[in-house]
Parts: C-alpha cells; sequence; structure tokens
C-alpha cells in the first residue's frame, strides 16, 4: 500500500471524524486522530522508501492521465516533507492530549491540516496546489481561533485575509502561467518553459505573483505581520503544529515551482528572479532578527526567528547548487522540528509557571532542568552550532552559495547565525545565568509527562537530523540532480 493517493485521503476522509463522533464521545477525537497518524506515518515511511528503491512513485487518480486528470508525484525532494507532516502531527498530538484543545472539531482540524499539507508536497500541477494551500490554510485559520479567546479569534481573522491575499494572488500568478503555457501540470508547464514557446513576460509575472503568494504564506518580510499574532494567540501544541507544517510546505513549494517548473537554466537567464530572491532572503534576515531583538514575548522571539530561518531557506534555492538546494531542504525539515519543540516548550513552561515574557524566564533552569535543556539544545540549532541540524542545514547553504558566486548570501548566512546567537543567547542567558524572576510553579505538575516528553524527544530529533544529515543529502540528489 504505498499510492500517494493515500498519503492524502487517508487524514482528509478521517477529518470527517472526530466532529462527529464528539456528539456521542468528546474523548473519541483524541484516539482516532493517533490511530489515523500512526496509520499515516507508516504509510509515508513505506511510500519513502519505495522512492529510495525505484525512483519517483506516480499515480493518476482514477485511472485518467494528465493533463486531464490529478496527478500525485512522490521523488527524493517530496519524500521527507511526506515523512515529516505525519511525524510532526503525530508527535504534537502527545502534547495536545493534556495540554488541549481537546474537542471534536479541533481534531476535524488537525486532521484536514495534515490532508492538505501532505496535498501540497505530492501534487505535480500547480492549480491543486493552490487548492491543498487552501485546504491547509482553511484548517489552520480555525485551529487559530480554537484558543476561545477574543485574542485568538481577531488573530484568526487576520490571518484569514491576509492568508486569503497570498492566495489570491498565487493563483492570479497560476492564471498567467496558464496563458503563457496552456497547462497546469508542472511537467509540462517544465517542458514548455525549457523549449523557450512561452512569452517570457508572462512567464515571469506567473513567477513573481505565485511566489509573492507564498512568500505571504512563509511569512517572509515584510508580509510576515500575521504569524507573531497568530503565533501568541494561539494554543501552544496549534502553534507548534501551524511552525512544523505551514510555513515549511509553502517553502517547499516555491522550491518546487522554481526549480522543477522554472529549471536553473531559466532563473540563470533572467536574473532579476534570482537577485529578487536574494533581496527577500536578505531582508527577512536582517529585518528579523532586529524584531527578534526587540521581542518581549518568548513567542514573539520564536515568531521572528521563523523570519530568519525561512530567509536563509530562500538563499538557498536562489543559489540553485546541489548542495545549497540540499541544505535548504536540510533547514526546513530541521526547522519544523525545533520550532515546534521550542513552542511546545513554551507552553510546558507557561503551564506550569505562568512565564511568557523572556524576563520571566530568569532562572528557569534550576526549576525545569529537563525542559531548560531542550529548550537549550534546541535553540543551539537555530542558531546553527554543531552538532545540530541547524548547523548542517546553513554550512550545506553556505558551501552551495559560494560554489555559485553568490558571496552575499554567504555573508548574509552567516550574519543570520551571529544575530541568532545574540537573541537567543539573551534567552539562555535568562534562564541560565540570571537569577529567578519569581513566577511559582511545579514542573511536573500541570504539564504531562506526555507533553514534556514531546518537548524533549523534539530536541534529541534536533542533534540527530544534524548526525544524519548526510544522509538526506544523499538520498536528496538524485533528484537534485534531475531538477538542477
Amino acid at each position: 500500500m504505498t499510492d500517494p493517493a493515500l498519503l492524502v485521503a487517508l487524514p482528509l476522509v478521517a477529518s470527517a471524524l472526530p466532529a462527529l463522533l464528539a456528539l456521542v464521545r468528546e474523548r473519541l477525537g483524541w484516539p482516532l486522530a493517533v490511530a489515523t497518524l500512526l496509520a499515516q506515518t507508516a504509510l509515508a515511511l513505506a511510500v519513502a522508501g519505495r522512492v529510495l528503491r525505484e525512483g519517483r512513485v506516480v499515480t493518476d487518480l482514477g485511472g485518467v492521465p494528465a493533463p486531464y486528470g490529478i496527478r500525485l508525484v512522490v521523488d527524493g525532494l517530496a519524500a521527507p516533507f511526506v515523512v515529516l507532516v505525519a511525524v510532526a502531527g503525530l508527535a504534537v498530538l502527545a502534547y495536545t492530549r493534556v495540554g488541549g484543545p481537546r474537542s471534536g472539531p479541533f481534531y476535524s482540524l488537525y486532521l484536514l491540516l495534515v490532508a492538505g499539507a501532505t496535498g501540497v508536497c505530492v501534487t505535480a500541477d500547480v492549480f491543486n496546489l493552490y487548492v491543498f494551500l487552501e485546504i491547509s490554510g482553511l484548517a489552520a485559520y480555525g485551529l487559530v481561533a480554537s484558543g476561545g479567546r477574543g485574542s485568538a479569534a481577531l488573530a484568526a481573522l487576520r490571518y484569514l485575509l491576509v492568508g486569503t491575499v497570498g492566495a489570491s494572488l498565487y493563483l492570479f500568478g497560476v492564471g498567467f502561467l496558464y496563458v503563457a503555457t496552456g497547462t497546469l501540470s508542472m511537467a509540462r508547464l517544465a517542458s514548455v518553459v525549457a523549449s523557450g514557446s512561452a512569452d517570457p513576460t508572462l512567464v515571469l509575472a506567473g513567477v513573481a505573483l505565485v511566489s509573492v503568494g507564498l512568500a505571504v504564506k512563509m511569512a517572509l518580510y515584510p508580509v510576515h505581520g500575521w504569524k507573531p499574532v497568530a503565533y501568541g494567540a494561539a494554543p501552544a501544541g496549534v502553534a507548534a503544529v501551524l511552525a512544523a507544517l505551514i510555513s515549511t510546505v509553502a517553502a517547499y513549494a516555491l522550491a518546487r515551482l522554481l526549480l522543477g517548473v522554472l529549471s536553473v537554466r531559466f532563473l540563470r537567464l533572467y536574473p532579476v528572479v534570482e537577485t529578487l530572491l536574494v533581496a527577500g532572503g536578505g531582508a527577512s534576515v536582517l529585518a528579523g532578527s532586529l524584531l527578534a531583538l526587540r521581542a518581549r514575548a518568548v513567542t514573539d522571539l520564536l515568531a521572528y526567528s521563523s523570519v530568519v530561518q525561512f530567509g536563509v531557506v530562500v538563499l538557498g534555492v536562489a543559489a540553485a547548487t546541489p548542495a545549497s538546494v540540499a541544505g535548504a531542504v536540510v533547514q526546513l525539515v530541521g526547522h519544523a522540528v525545533m520550532k515546534a519543540g521550542l513552542f511546545l516548550a513554551a507552553g510546558v513552561l507557561a503551564a506550569s509557571y505562568g512565564v511568557e515574557t523572556i524576563e520571566e524566564y530568569g532562572g528557569l533552569a534550576e526549576r525545569a532542568p529537563v525542559t531548560s535543556a531542550a529548550v537549550a539544545v534546541l535553540a543551539v540549532g537555530l542558531i546553527g552550532l554543531p552538532p545540530t541540524v541547524g548547523f548542517a542545514g546553513k554550512l550545506y547553504v553556505a558551501v552551495g552559495a559560494a560554489a555559485a558566486g553568490a558571496w552575499l548570501s554567504v555573508a548574509l548566512v552567516v550574519v543570520s547565525t551571529l544575530l541568532s546567537l545574540v537573541y537567543f543567547g539573551r534567552l539562555l542567558q535568562r534562564m541560565y545565568v540570571d537569577p529567578p524572576s519569581g513566577a511559582a510553579g511545579d514542573d511536573s505538575g500541570a504539564a504531562s509527562l506526555g507533553m514534556r516528553g514531546s518537548v524533549v524527544a523534539a530536541a534529541a530529533a534536533a542533534v540527530g537530523l544534524g548526525l544524519t544529515a548526510a544522509a538526506l543529502e544523499r538520498v536528496l540528489a538524485p533528484t537534485l540532480e534531475v531538477l538542477l
């Protein structure tokens, strides 16, 4: 059972059940979601294994071939993200069992988010990519509002409005590409663009609109404003799954379209594309770092640091070398794991001690040594220090950019590391050096073993992925050879 269609169908069909079962018994939602994502994880690993053995896996829904039917494809680039979506979704459920929310409608939206994010990774045409982006986006808006507070509802509304603008820009871009090439299939788009028969002005206009639309979903600077508001108002479990999946699959989509549809030859022929990508990535690195330095709330710090990390990813894609793109993928996977872990840690510490700002984290290492140690590991990973996955990702991006002669990108990667050291160093100083802030609480009280265990697991994964990053790069190599 390694059909890519099942990757989307399983969570999509299961998403209807928790809300219905809640009419009978509210507590049935969590075990159903766990069972679904356990099956999803097993299926994702099986599909990834098949990709390793046979190369890309293709299926046409209903047996109708592309470009008339819906084609789903899993190759070496998509496989890590398919596994990431399933594993991250399953891991965060360990937190929500006690940390909440726990309603049936919540778990229905949760599974719908997983289905949409998976669809983005496996679809083979640009319009269905829009459909899956909207499925995951609509679920995300509902999940942000699930906090039940007025601020959460307002944040969800803002997220909805900004997300709709981003999705509309993406769809307009798809329209330009269709007019230029007469197709929505990624493979046929790539063929027509490579042949030179498409009007380059229309293609560039389409790419610009698509890129800006996805930049909104990724929260690159200056279209990042929705992220700190939404993540700060959402429950910790929701913020964690959004941090792990939403911007990550949008960044995957950008890399897939720029490299798999346009091709490196097109990018080199029109260097304005690379220039704008570097400008966007560089602005995100610098502005995101400055905003993180000024942040007071821990959730704001984490949200702004995501702006920085995705800026580094864009720099890797812009360089368009095997090493830099592999680095961008490693960075995306690592960021998803580490940032989800930090949001969960913020939830654990808030539940146990009522702390939410950086100032209130003073002396927490003495009272919550295990959780604090996990936070330290994850923060070091986002800074980009060995042996974590953050170091591996940034190293690959820098080496690949240097091979392409993109020295500005190399400098920006180094600057991102130095500035990350400052703002995460401020957090670690409060936890390990400064005296206690006076907040009361017990690390074993409000936070369950599953909640704290999910944070420790994320820290262990950050180190494990760092030690095995070379293996992931080898998995990506055959696909990147074709794309690049």
